[in-house]
């Protein structure tokens, strides 16, 4: 892939100082720690390196460091690679689908304010409705397991909070003795008693967490201080239909690699979908799915696109891809294998699992030979101080 003309750091640069000026008291450790590294990445800042192939005596250019942050778009590529190189030995040999629980957008004011009790909130009412629906005997009556991939943004890159779930078409029965699958090989549980069960268990997280005081409302999420009117709104969101989704399978085994590489270590927006900055205004492509998925492109304001860009990271070590039920870590070793055994016992052939990941940094483009680092230059003082 070619390297982009335009790239978020360079709008940093540019404009970050503006940026900050306005929302300075706005501005978290975290957001403020992810600007930083945004704008030092691969540059004197951080020091560099050069590269000398062990195989060839190949010796590559100064390079600078990259910060390895996970807000930086031009830093997650290869450790997106490297977790979906990990992620094979856990497929299945069944067919798989994509599930997306989306919370109203009345609620994105507490979304910004308190963010981690939200977004963890958000991961178990949809994991625990994915979890007892699927138990449930009149639907499919099995143990399953699934993915489960935080996003916060839209397309515009404004507040969107939903969660990926990719879910293998069945699961284990109660007594671990077989492999049920789904009773269609297109239809994985019914949506509607998905989206109700969500909501139900959404909102009534979110009634413990406004009675336990855990809810920040300031700023933003002032109006839901006054409990009559944080009610009145519960009341009307449970009357609301939920957006819950539910896409056909995404193909066998062989394809959902890909698939998840779309999702997977990515913050709010590539540096490929930027076309142009002129100094002022940033315009970048976007998809607008109301109307039938038409790309279109967007001109914003450069604070504007950099507010918005930073209201997306996480808090300090908040974890965005979780895995439940069968892939849980706590059942992972034991039940993955009875899995596979109990599939294979329906005729479907046990997939070979693939050599351990490649986690080289660098490799020899001469021959081809994974490449050790021969020397590290200091970051330099003024740049790192400014």
């Amino acid at each position: 892939m070619t390297r982009p003309a335009i790239e978020v750091a360079d709008i940093v640069r540019a404009k970050g100082r503006q940026y900050l000026e306005p929302y300075q008291s706005r501005v978290s450790y975290q957001q403020l720690k992810a600007f930083r590294a945004v704008e030092r990445c691969r540059t004197a800042a951080l020091g560099g390196h050069k590269d000398k192939c062990v195989k060839c005596q190949y010796e590559a250019p100064h390079s600078y460091n990259s910060c390895r942050s996970r807000c930086c778009p031009k830093c997650q590529a290869q450790e997106r690679r490297r977790w979906l190189q990990a992620q094979q030995r856990d497929l299945l040999n069944t067919n798989y689908f994509h599930v997306v629980f989306t919370v109203p957008h009345e609620l994105n004011p507490l979304a910004l304010t308190s963010p981690r009790p939200f977004l963890d909130l958000l991961f178990d009412a949809s994991s625990q409705a994915l979890l007892e629906v699927a138990a449930d005997p009149k639907w499919l009556g099995a143990e399953i397991g699934f993915l489960s991939i935080l996003h916060t943004w839209s397309q515009t890159l404004l507040g969107h909070y939903h969660v990926h779930c990719v879910v293998p078409g069945g699961g284990l029965s109660r007594d671990h003795q077989r492999w049920i699958s789904t009773s269609h090989p297109r239809f994985l549980l019914p949506i509607r008693v998905l989206h109700t069960v969500f909501r139900k268990k959404f909102l009534a997280g979110l009634r413990q967490l406004y009675r336990k005081s855990l809810l920040d409302c300031r700023g933003p999420a002032a109006d839901f201080r006054d409990p009559a009117w944080f009610e009145q709104l519960i009341e009307e969101l449970g009357d609301k239909d939920w957006y819950v989704y539910a896409k056909p399978p995404v193909g066998g085994p062989e394809h959902v690699l890909g698939y998840l590489g779309r999702y997977t270590h990515r913050m709010a927006i590539s540096n490929h979908r930027i076309i142009a900055f002129d100094g002022e205004h940033v315009s970048f492509r976007w998809r607008d799915y109301l109307h039938g998925g038409k790309q279109r492109v967007m001109p914003l304001d450069a604070v504007e696109f950099l507010r918005r860009f930073f209201t997306h990271v996480l808090p300090r070590g908040f974890v965005r891809i979780r895995h439940y039920g069968l892939l849980s870590n706590r059942f992972r070793k034991q039940l993955l294998p009875l899995a596979r055994t109990l599939l294979a016992a329906q005729d479907r052939e046990t997939m070979p699992l693939p050599p351990p990941p490649d986690c080289g940094i660098w490799h020899c483009p001469a021959a081809a030979h994974l490449c050790a680092s021969l020397s590290a230059s200091p970051p330099h003082n003024s740049i790192s101080q400014a």
